[in-house]
């Protein structure tokens, strides 16, 4: 058994392989921590995620604050201006406030309150390093499915074009937090899957042959993958569904190692050798990730739910007992608050709307700028949440194109693509039919890496292999440059619109591609 039929060489070397990722993550950070304090303002929901974030600073679980958040302007003075923004109580529990997201998200955020204050350059510092860290990591794990640097570099700056990636990255709320630990644990696993079928290939060629294959030992990628994935929970529950499909997606990968190796009984093996590890390192270790999370809210008094008095009434076996005992009740809470939220928003929208931009969020639209700001008789100032269409399209189609790939060949890579995006996406129907919740376009930001790849793989399809003939390569090199350089063009286009820059209201009328993207013209 080679080495190469189970690990695949890779391409270039060691150094461009990583100052190639370095330098299109640099390019995305630039896009994104540029005018970061802009608009100097709480925009959409950073209502919600900035001030309980300065409250697990201050009292380790949220707390109910001052504050209006119909008027962003005058939140936003009140937070930078007045940080004495807690409500006053006579007891902890009396200002316990319900929150309907788990606490690691709003604690990545007080990181950079903590770091340069309560402005919006604080509070939206850690977004921004995570959008451009997944950038980093989007395009090393491209690089090791397809074996290519420059294909590597590709999905890196395909990313740093998204529009509603950057938006996110430039907003102070969860979901950038939640794509960058789903997209880390994918990536843990895939440099795991490389590991473990190298270790095979060496047991294989030293070692005496047996049915059912070795032990691979302690694999150390697959354990930071449920960290990663236990992390992804912990910012919102719906990381749960990446959690479980990538490790029954880990599983698969082992059992097919296994099979390529020629073994007699691959499933056995990976059932008796694979399964113990991948429980421990997939379901224990995303759980304690998870339930660490929680550390401030069982360690203080003021928490929604906490029943302090009651939990330390008795001793330390009644602690930890009642104490689990409310968390456990709280989680139901917010359970049914999740499948109650169907409250109406002007830019609420549908999950089968989504991969065609159909319905994006105003995230920032002031209604009062002087005809001064711009120098014509009306001027705009928008961030609107919403993609890049000639990214989104095209991913459309390259999604459409792994399916036939995967069915024509089984090709891992195609799999693990559809499959991200399937339970990244689909689960999202189950809630508009049964529940009628209340959905928004950025939901979608966690599958938008692996629309990315499905892009790059079928980038790599057109480019041909290697040993193509060159006039194949430089064929397949024009069209997926073109494809680069559309996405661009369009990403430019958009710029203006993403990250609130002052133009006239023609030029923001030229950017609203679609008329579904705004509610009604603004007067």
């Amino acid at each position: 058994m080679s080495a190469g039929r189970l690990v695949p060489p890779m391409q270039g070397t060691a150094l461009l392989g990583w100052s190639g990722p370095l330098a299109v993550a640099l390019f995305g950070g630039i896009l994104r921590f540029v005018r970061l304090g802009e608009p100097k303002a709480v925009v959409f929901d950073e209502t919600y995620y900035v001030k309980d974030a300065y409250s697990l600073l201050q009292h380790g679980v949220e707390r109910m604050m001052l504050g209006d958040a119909k008027n962003p302007i005058a939140d936003q003075r009140l937070i930078t201006d007045n940080l004495d923004i807690f409500q006053q109580c006579a007891k902890p529990v009396d200002c316990a406030s319900f929150v309907a997201h788990p606490p690691l998200g709003k604690w990545m955020i007080a990181v950079g309150e903590w770091m340069f204050g309560m402005n919006p350059f604080g509070w939206r510092f850690v977004a921004a390093l995570a959008g451009t860290l997944s950038i980093l990591v989007l395009a090393r794990v491209a690089r090791r499915m397809t074996r290519s640097t420059l294909l590597g570099c590709l999905a890196g700056l395909l990313l740093a074009l998204d529009g509603l990636h950057l938006v996110l990255s430039r907003t102070a709320l969860l979901d950038i937090f939640l794509m960058f630990w789903v997209l880390a644990g994918f990536a843990c696993l895939v440099a795991d899957r490389d590991q473990a079928r190298g270790r095979l290939v060496g047991w294989y060629a030293s070692s005496a042959i047996n049915e059912m294959g070795p032990r691979l030992g302690f694999r150390p990628w697959r354990l930071a993958a449920g960290l990663c994935l236990g992390a992804a929970c912990a910012v919102k529950w719906s990381g749960i569904f990446f959690l479980i499909a990538f490790a029954v997606m880990s599983l698969l990968w082992d059992m097919g190692a296994r099979r390529a190796l020629g073994l007699r009984e691959p499933y056995r093996g990976a059932l008796a050798y694979d399964l113990p590890g991948g429980f421990g390192a997939m379901a224990l270790v995303p759980a304690v990730t998870f339930l660490t999370s929680w550390t401030g809210w069982f360690a203080t008094a003021g928490g929604w739910g906490r029943n302090w008095e009651q939990a330390t009434s008795a001793g330390p076996g009644f602690f930890l007992f009642d104490s689990m005992r409310s968390w456990v009740a709280y989680q139901r809470q917010v359970l049914g608050y999740h499948s109650g939220l169907d409250e109406y928003h002007h830019y609420m929208s549908e999950p089968w709307q989504w991969p065609l931009l159909l319905r994006p969020v105003s995230f920032w639209y002031p209604a009062d700028l002087p005809p001064s700001a711009c120098g014509a008789a009306k001027c705009s100032q928008a961030v609107l949440g919403v993609g890049t269409p000639a990214l989104w399209f095209g991913a459309a189609l390259a999604l459409l194109g792994l399916v036939v790939w995967y069915v024509s060949s089984r090709d891992w890579r195609a799999g693990a693509v559809l499959l991200a995006f399937a339970v990244g996406w689909l689960p999202w129907f189950y809630y508009a039919i049964a529940d009628n919740r209340t959905m928004y376009l950025f939901y979608m930001i966690p599958v938008v890496p692996f629309m990315v790849l499905a892009v790059v793989l079928m980038a790599g399809l057109i480019m041909g292999r290697q040993d193509a003939s060159p006039t194949r390569r430089a064929t397949g090199a024009a069209v997926v440059g073109a494809f680069a350089l559309i996405v661009l063009i369009n990403f430019w286009w958009l710029h203006p619109v993403l990250v609130a820059e002052t133009i006239t209201q023609t030029q923001w009328w030229a950017r609203m591609l679609m008329r579904s993207w705004v509610t009604a013209a603004p007067k």
